[in-house]
């Protein structure tokens, strides 16, 4: 995966224009789709106080509504708007295939494997990028502090390797 510079208000505000849109999105769409449903497959004879039995087509009518959404987004996923958000995604996605070996690739790192070494300091670097962008900011000075490690123990190896060396396939090696 490739390193990418990410403008942090344009991320932040197209961010939140998605999420807006899809929460607005849910909404309607559940409700649209559950009105339909209860008015074509729904209990016509109503008792004052008593359930309409209607829980399954609203039920029904939010799966839709997801499903709805889901396919519209993957369908405008590489769209130019969504570019940062995707590739944000995608390098969480990644972020989680790297913390499942993170002990394995922790110890390769200990005892100076360069894969180990250019794995760390990938996830480190996109790790902080990534809390930067969400504001994270709790534990930016922890890894800071990961990352000028890895760098020392780099420099003392005499090894000239940056976050952009980083390889998917690496991760087969842990």
């Amino acid at each position: 995966m490739e390193l990418m510079k990410v403008d942090k208000a344009q991320y932040r505000q197209r961010m939140n224009v998605v999420l807006a849109s899809l929460v607005a999105s849910l909404t309607l769409l559940s409700l649209g789709f559950g009105a339909v449903l209860i008015e074509l497959f729904g209990n016509k004879s109503l008792v004052s106080g008593e359930s309409t039995g209607h829980f399954h087509l609203n039920l029904l009518g939010v799966i839709l509504a997801v499903l709805s959404c889901s396919l519209v987004m993957n369908y405008y996923k590489k769209h130019e708007y969504l570019k940062e958000i995707y590739w944000v995604w995608k390098l969480k996605q990644l972020h989680n295939r790297i913390y499942r070996k993170l002990a394995k690739i922790k110890l390769a790192a200990s005892d100076n494997n360069p894969d180990a070494l250019t794995v760390l300091l990938f996830y480190l670097t996109t790790q902080k990028q990534v809390f930067e962008l969400d504001n994270n900011t709790l534990t930016l000075a922890t890894v800071q502090a990961d990352i000028d490690a890895v760098a020392l123990t780099l420099e003392g190896l005499n090894l000239d390797i940056t976050a952009a060396d980083f390889s998917e396939t690496l991760l087969d090696k842990f």
